[in-house]
C-alpha cells in the first residue's frame, strides 16, 4: 500500500517538474518550436525578478503602444520586485477617466495602485481603426492562450524572415515562421539596443524577447510561485501522513499478522 502512494506522489512530481511544452509543434507552421529552459518551468520553478522587471520596461516602452494587460493592477508590479512608491509613480504617469462626481460628471485623474493596466485605445473600434483593421490582442494571457506557452511567444518574436519566392503575401502583412497561415499583421517589433536596461544588461535582440517573455508569462500566471510552493508542501504532507498512518496501522494489526 505505501509503496503504490509512494509511486502516486512521486509520478504527480515528475510530472509536474515536465516543460509546459514538450514536442510543441507551432499550430499549422509544422516547425518545431525554440525551446528555452525558462526558470519558471517545473515543480521549483521561480521568476527571475530581474528578467521580469527588464520585460517590465520592454512591455512599456514597446508593446503598450497597442496591446493591453487589462488583467493586471499597478499593485501586481510589487510581484516582480517593485516599491510601493516606485508603483505609484509608474501608476502616477497614466490617466482614466473616472465618476461620475458629485455634479454627476465624469472627470479625468491620475491612476491609483488600485487601478487595472491603462490599456492603449478607447476602444475596439478604435484599436482596429489604427492598426488596419487588425486587433491587437491583450497581453493578460496570451502566454497562456498560445500553444507553446512561452515558447511560443518567444519563437514568435524571433520568426520573422522575409517572405519566400511565389508567397502569397497579404498588403501589409509581415512574414513569419511560427505564426499560423505565416502572414502576420504586427511588424517586427524587436532589435538591438531598442531600449536601455536599467540594470546595464546588453539589449541584445535575444535578450529582449527572452525578458519580454518572461514578464508576459508572469502576466499570465502571477501566483506561480505561491501555486508551487503549496504543492510541494503538499506533497510533502501528504507523503509524510502516509508513512504515519501506515506505521499506525501495523502497530493496531501487528497481532493478526
Amino acid at each position: 500500500m505505501l509503496s503504490r502512494l509512494l509511486n502516486f506522489f512521486l509520478f504527480l512530481f515528475f510530472l509536474s517538474t515536465l516543460p509546459n511544452n514538450i514536442s510543441v509543434i507551432a499550430a499549422t507552421s509544422k516547425i518545431e518550436l525554440i525551446e528555452q529552459n525558462w526558470p519558471f518551468n517545473g515543480i521549483f520553478g521561480r521568476f527571475d525578478k530581474a528578467s521580469l522587471q527588464r520585460g517590465f520596461k520592454v512591455y512599456t516602452e514597446v508593446c503598450s503602444a497597442c496591446h493591453g494587460l487589462r488583467h493586471l493592477s499597478y499593485r501586481d508590479l510589487a510581484g516582480i520586485g517593485y516599491s510601493s512608491d516606485e508603483i505609484k509613480v509608474i501608476a502616477g504617469e497614466y490617466e482614466i477617466i473616472d465618476g461620475p462626481n458629485d455634479e454627476g460628471e465624469m472627470f479625468t485623474r491620475d491612476a491609483k495602485m488600485s487601478d487595472k493596466f491603462v490599456g492603449p485605445y478607447e476602444n475596439d473600434k478604435v484599436a482596429r481603426l489604427a492598426n488596419n483593421g487588425a486587433y491587437p490582442p491583450d497581453l493578460s494571457l496570451i502566454v497562456k492562450a498560445r500553444a507553446g506557452g512561452a515558447d511560443y511567444i518567444y519563437s514568435l518574436l524571433n520568426g520573422y524572415k522575409d517572405f519566400p519566392e511565389n508567397f502569397e503575401a497579404g498588403e501589409g502583412m509581415y512574414y513569419n515562421e511560427y505564426y499560423p497561415g505565416n502572414q502576420i499583421a504586427m511588424p517586427p517589433q524587436i532589435e538591438d539596443d531598442i531600449v536601455e536596461f536599467d540594470d546595464g544588461t546588453t539589449a541584445s535582440h535575444i535578450q529582449i524577447a527572452r525578458d519580454i517573455t518572461s514578464f508576459l508569462a508572469w502576466a499570465a500566471e502571477p501566483e506561480l510561485e505561491s501555486r508551487k510552493s503549496l504543492g510541494v508542501k503538499t506533497l510533502f504532507f501528504l507523503v509524510l501522513i502516509t508513512i504515519m498512518l501506515l506505521g499506525v496501522k501495523r502497530k493496531v494489526w501487528k497481532n493478526l499478522d
